[in-house]
């Protein structure tokens, strides 16, 4: 029980602290959604892989692996939802919110604290890459299901290109090929740090803004069946894949635990924006952000009790 908490208080709970001044100063203050959540999708989020994947030290062949292990959890996560929805009878509009909220997982403002805290610096690096696939898929199949769920159709093809996140990939790995040179040039390279150091603390104060002003239905049906699929059905997933692409010790725990985390903040974002089902979407973040700090602390005692023997931290 000690370790369990021990876990909670040094990994969980710094997380948890950010997203309640943002719900405190909602409160108070009455906070614009609309401007904090296109601040975060249109300057820091992009800025943070721009950064952070240009840079990253990891070996591209372990890079690759990452993706592909990631986008394999978003498509197995994809097929358990539609079953699921499929076998309740759910509208179309539902079908496509339950997809959207289980297989985008927050992987950045949660996800990217959350491997500091407890992996260290090697955390951070994996996530890095878990991020940038996360994100690729968040701003293009994330876009095409929220317009989906959506009754007016805004169309998704010109949404996704103008959203920045996909084009900061591309630049980065460019960066990355020839040695990151734009590194050396100080009035562009220290003001995209300054922008992606601040996006943990400023995504999580904007989560719990959000949060804030959300308020959520009760937990049954689709939203409940959401919630499984999420959080207990991604780490499932992933301990999985994490033996099949060959992982071991830290980076198989690193990408195990990842898996585990709440419903993006981007579904719940991508739905406001495209006029979607909102309430559900932001109800799915609600719930899994509060259950998720139960679940990882529970789950990195497993790791470190050694009872997945390929995945011991």
């Amino acid at each position: 029980m000690s370790v369990f908490l021990d876990i909670f208080l040094s990994v969980c709970l710094p997380i948890l602290v950010l997203a309640g001044l943002g719900w405190g100063l909602d409160r108070i203050f009455d906070l614009d959604l609309k401007t904090l959540v296109k601040l975060n999708i249109y300057l820091f989020v992009p800025a943070f892989i721009l950064t952070r994947l240009s840079s990253s030290s990891l070996e591209s062949e372990t890079g690759i692996a990452v993706v592909g292990f990631t986008l394999s959890v978003i498509v197995a996560m994809g097929l358990i939802s539609w079953v699921v929805s499929a076998a309740t009878g759910l509208t179309p509009a539902r079908r496509y919110s339950m997809k959207l909220s289980t297989m985008i997982y927050n992987s950045g403002n949660w996800g990217i604290p959350l491997m500091t805290l407890a992996f260290g610096d090697k955390g951070g690096v994996i996530q890095v890459f878990v991020l940038a696939t996360m994100n690729v898929t968040s701003f293009s199949l994330g876009i095409f299901l929220a317009n989906a769920g959506n009754e007016k159709k805004k169309g998704w093809l010109v949404p996704i290109l103008k959203q920045p996140s996909p084009w900061a990939v591309i630049i980065a790995l460019t960066l990355r090929h020839f040695g990151n040179p734009i590194a050396d040039v100080n009035f562009v390279w220290i003001p995209l740090t300054y922008l992606a150091d601040a996006l943990v603390a400023f995504a999580l104060i904007t989560l719990g803004v959000q949060l804030a002003k959300t308020k959520p239905p009760g937990i049954r049906g689709p939203l409940g069946h959401a919630l499984i699929i999420r959080l207990l059905g991604g780490p499932a997933v992933a301990i999985l894949f994490s033996w099949w692409f060959g992982f071991e010790g830290t980076i198989a725990a690193i990408l195990i635990v990842g898996a585990a985390a709440p419903t993006a903040v981007n579904t719940a974002l991508l739905a406001h924006e495209f006029d979607a089902d909102s309430r559900f979407a932001a109800a799915a973040v609600f719930y899994s952000t509060l259950a998720a700090s139960i679940v990882v602390t529970a789950l990195l005692s497993v790791l470190r009790a050694g009872w997945i023997p390929w995945a011991i931290p």
